[in-house]
């Protein structure tokens, strides 16, 4: 018997131009909201007081957008980049522009905008990706752009055969990952 792991895409792999829909969606509970902003210490009464947000323009509680952020790159995990990203390089584009609401479900979809080898390390590809997410009537929710340092198969292949195969987690030593300058 063969077996198959799962994994994202490799570098060789992901198409510009090619729209990646993610599902299924993910539903947005008031208790998803409320843990979340509450982990990371943000007591916006907008995620966290259902009667002062009543008396705001979108008279009810708004799902963190931080959440909604942090959900929608989520969604694109298993279908691109499980097992197969070296870093998370940046963002250089974040927009929300409609909100979304304790009972709305999340879809995601991205977008290859630009692919390119790295620099610095042989064996990688520097991808930006656009990520899309829109609510369950198709309204756009959340739009970011996205820069991650991938492998190449070949480049993970040989990566593995000298250090002895690695764990899906494992990652090249981060102190010589250099986000700002020639990767």
């Amino acid at each position: 018997m063969r077996d198959e792991v799962q994994r994202g895409l490799y570098y060789d792999e992901l198409e510009p131009d090619v729209r990646y829909v993610h599902r299924p969606g993910r539903t947005m509970t008031e208790a998803d909201d409320v843990l979340f902003t509450s982990v990371t210490m943000n007591p916006q009464a907008l995620h966290l007081d259902a009667a002062w947000a009543a008396t705001q323009p979108f008279g009810r509680p708004l799902v963190n957008s931080m959440l909604t952020l942090a959900t929608l790159v989520g969604l694109s995990v298993a279908h691109l980049t499980r097992g197969t990203i070296v870093a998370n390089l940046g963002f250089a584009e974040v927009a929300f522009p409609h909100p979304m609401f304790h009972g709305d479900t999340l879809y995601g979809e991205t977008t290859v905008a630009d692919r390119r080898p790295s620099r610095s390390r042989p064996g990688t590809g520097v991808v930006t990706l656009e990520h899309v997410g829109r609510n369950q009537d198709g309204d756009v929710v959340a739009r970011a752009v996205r820069t991650v340092l991938v492998w190449t198969r070949e480049g993970h292949e040989a990566y593995e055969r000298q250090t002895g195969g690695a764990d899906e987690g494992a990652a090249l030593d981060s102190t010589a990952t250099d986000a700002g300058t020639g990767t």
